[in-house]
């Protein structure tokens, strides 16, 4: 018999995790509230006290707002699932290529496959060293706080490291840099250009969470990496849910004005998601599409998000063997 030399079937003495936000198993009403119900009870998300927010979410919430966005889901699913679970593991793979000595995988802080069951299957075969990799450059208390809570609780027992952000890394902001050259260069340049972060309620900024500065400062170096002014890019902030002002400009109400204004075409990037999904895939380029075209507008452009990319996968992979911002031993 053949012995089999393939990493999984070894002991892993260094592990890397990259972790991705989650989704539904499928376009469903009933896959998108199970997913909806875990995402939105996490306190890190919403902030409401339980016995208020509770209720409502599952009495109102999610039985009116899950079999919409199962219909949102299901303009964008793919042959093999969700674009965010097949692009994710797709990058995990790329990397992996990139790390011979390490053992690649990717787990949701939402979904399957779960954070919590890869730490814990990790700790039952041994591993040595696991660094975990959440896919969100700009740090966040609702996002890449959410991802170090899962391995407080489930990661005890275990060498643990956390990369908290890479929002300035100049390796992933050439890849940013590079892929919209790539689409000038293929259909010209827009009119503008405009960045479309997810936003989060304004008061968690106004209570020292750095996610506006840090958007800030990727679109900089971005900018730099383009070889471009920073006035020559817009910064804005979509994905807003509920009733509270959230970060500012918001992506829809600028694309109207832009709209209104004149503009024919607009170039848009995401670069706060690492890989394209329902936010890019359904909110950027059919709806927010549709509103620049009612407002006046022509041509929204969108520029893919990094993927499994030659150019992203470089980049994770050298902040991986680099030390700098790791932190952390549970």
């Amino acid at each position: 018999m053949t012995e089999n030399h393939s990493p999984q079937a070894v002991p892993p003495e260094k592990v890397l995790l990259l972790v991705n936000l989650g989704t539904p198993t499928a376009p469903t009403a009933k896959a998108v509230r199970r997913y909806l119900a875990e995402f939105l009870h996490d306190h890190r998300v919403v902030q409401l006290t339980r016995w208020l927010w509770c209720p409502l979410l599952h009495f109102v919430i999610l039985p009116l707002r899950s079999p919409k966005v199962a219909r949102k889901y299901a303009a964008v699913w793919l042959p093999d699932g969700s674009p965010l679970a097949v692009h994710t593991a797709a990058l995990a793979k790329a990397v992996q290529v990139r790390l011979p000595e390490w053992r690649v995988m990717h787990a949701m802080r939402y979904g399957e496959p779960s954070l919590a069951s890869a730490l814990a299957r990790l700790k039952s075969e041994g591993a040595h060293e696991v660094r975990v990799l959440p896919l969100y450059p700009q740090y966040s208390t609702t996002t890449t706080a959410a991802v170090a809570d899962v391995i407080d609780a489930h990661g005890k027992g275990l060498d643990v490291a956390m990369l908290t952000e890479y929002h300035r890394d100049a390796g992933w902001a050439r890849a940013v840099a590079d892929s919209i050259r790539a689409h000038w260069d293929a259909n010209a340049r827009g009119e503008r250009l405009l960045l479309s972060f997810h936003g989060i309620p304004q008061r968690l900024v106004d209570g020292g969470d750095p996610y506006a500065a840090q958007c800030e400062a990727s679109t900089q170096a971005i900018a730099e990496a383009l070889g471009i002014a920073r006035d020559e890019i817009m910064l804005t902030f979509q994905s807003r849910f509920g009733r509270e002002q959230w970060l500012q400009p918001y992506t829809q109400a600028t694309l109207e004005q832009l709209g209104r204004d004149g503009v024919h075409a607009v170039d848009v990037v995401c670069p706060g998601f690492a890989v394209d999904c329902l936010e890019t895939l359904e909110e950027i380029t059919i709806e927010n599409a549709k509103y620049f075209r009612d407002a006046g507008g022509q041509a929204l452009r969108y520029v893919p998000c990094l993927n499994a990319g030659a150019a992203h996968a470089d980049a994770l992979a050298a902040l991986v063997t680099r030390d700098e911002g790791w932190k952390g031993s549970h």
